[in-house]
């Protein structure tokens, strides 16, 4: 089994915990622009059917011919 030969250091174990959290801070900022811009129609890289009317469910579509 390997094991590694010496101890990491505590400034290096806080500067990868740091990358860390940078990367996922940026990652969750961007996801949170891109659901702000869906919720108020201004997505330009999202698509989404824009008219409330197109779906309705009250009116059910029956596959069966009757």
């Amino acid at each position: 089994m390997a094991v590694p030969k010496k101890r990491t250091s505590k400034s290096k174990t806080k500067i990868r915990k740091g990358v860390w959290k940078i990367e996922t801070n940026e990652a969750a900022s961007k996801a949170f622009s891109l659901a702000k811009s869906v919720l108020t129609k201004r997505s330009k890289s999202f698509y989404y059917i824009a008219d409330d009317e197109s779906i309705n469910p009250s009116e059910s579509v029956s596959i069966r011919d009757e």
